[in-house]
């Protein structure tokens, strides 16, 4: 190793799921929304100026933040924004966790919680979840620098009741307690009414899961004023202008649309539960889903050999590593058309 090798930080990175470019694919990996963005996110799209292009976004995505404070009821001050919920994520890691306690977070769930710590130099520790992959609130009632549950979590798709969280917000009042909510949408409990008890609860959001737009890369947290300034001061630390034009605009004229993003909700969980029903038919065992996919076993195939043959078939699904959920399939759910063709293909397997 030379001298200067010693100098870099090595890490072990987060592996998102498969991005295949081909059109003629079904793409049930990545727990992306079936359905288009609102039609007046398509309205607001046609009415940019490209000319504003030239000149620096809104540092603070003034319109885009207020949008999200008049939508969930906040004051001003109670929202922040960023490059989707992982960004923001990250950036709570860097603000909240600065202690030499261990942070808490599930032994299974999402992947990017223990990089982020290696990255940041953040001492954690992974509570078990219990033989049905559900978290004991007494594992988070021990000394600690802060704890990160996501609710629903992933990739197990089970949500705990509010009562719970609140269990766990109320046991940990000296340190932040951060609520991931990627999921909330399709069927958890928000936290969002624990937000006036406790200064310490943050809740994180994104609009790649219910609100169909993913690719435009938004998130944001909600919390009280000190934690939101916090995050924000941060942020301006590192980078101002973090959301684009674009961004800011359909962002907040998604929010402008209730009855569509409701019905694009009920077609989900919709299909979640009827897909449900069709892969235990054909031997499957699936986790009480309340998000926008399944987390699925089959009793007599392996799931790495599921996950191959589906490939084969240009149908993509996820499967992950580790002891505990190596024989389960993340089936992120699409349309009906989408769904009908897995089935057909698991049943020629």
């Amino acid at each position: 190793m030379k001298r200067w090798e010693e100098n870099i930080r090595e890490v072990e990175p987060y592996v998102p799921g498969e991005q295949p470019q081909e059109t003629d694919i079904i793409k049930l990996n990545t727990n992306e929304n079936p359905y288009p963005p609102s039609p007046k996110v398509y309205k607001a799209h046609a009415e940019l100026e490209v000319g504003r292009y030239a000149l620096y976004p809104d540092p603070a995505a003034s319109d885009l933040v207020s949008a999200l404070e008049r939508y969930y009821g906040l004051e001003k001050g109670q929202v922040f924004v960023g490059v989707g919920s992982d960004d923001v994520l990250s950036l709570s890691f860097l603000t909240f966790f600065n202690s030499k306690k261990p942070v808490l977070f599930p032994d299974v769930t999402y992947s990017f919680y223990p990089v982020w710590a290696q990255v940041y130099r953040i001492p954690y520790e992974c509570p078990a979840l219990d033989e049905n992959f559900c978290i004991r609130p007494e594992d988070y009632e021990r000394e600690n620098g802060g704890i990160v549950i996501a609710n629903p979590n992933a990739p197990t798709s089970i949500s705990m009741p509010l009562d719970q969280i609140e269990k766990i917000v109320q046991a940990n009042q000296d340190v932040i307690v951060i609520i991931d909510e990627a999921y909330v949408d399709f069927g958890g409990e928000t936290a969002l009414p624990l937000l006036d008890k406790y200064e310490n609860l943050l809740i994180v959001r994104t609009y790649s899961k219910s609100r169909s737009l993913a690719g435009l890369r938004i998130g944001f947290a909600l919390g009280s004023r000190r934690l939101i300034q916090a995050l924000t001061n941060v942020k301006e630390s590192i980078n101002s202008y973090t959301m684009t034009m674009e961004a800011i605009r359909l962002g907040a004229a998604s929010l402008e649309d209730e009855e569509y993003f409701r019905s694009c909700l009920d077609r989900i969980t919709a299909t979640r539960d009827r897909v449900k029903g069709e892969l235990e038919k054909r031997g499957f065992a699936c986790l009480d889903s309340r998000t926008n996919f399944l987390f699925a076993r089959h009793k007599d195939k392996l799931a790495g050999y599921l996950f191959e043959e589906l490939k084969k078939r240009k149908i993509f699904v996820r499967h992950f590593g580790g002891d505990r959920v190596r024989e389960y399939l993340r089936i992120s759910i699409g349309t009906d058309e989408q769904m009908g063709r897995l089935l057909e293909a698991l049943d020629r397997i």
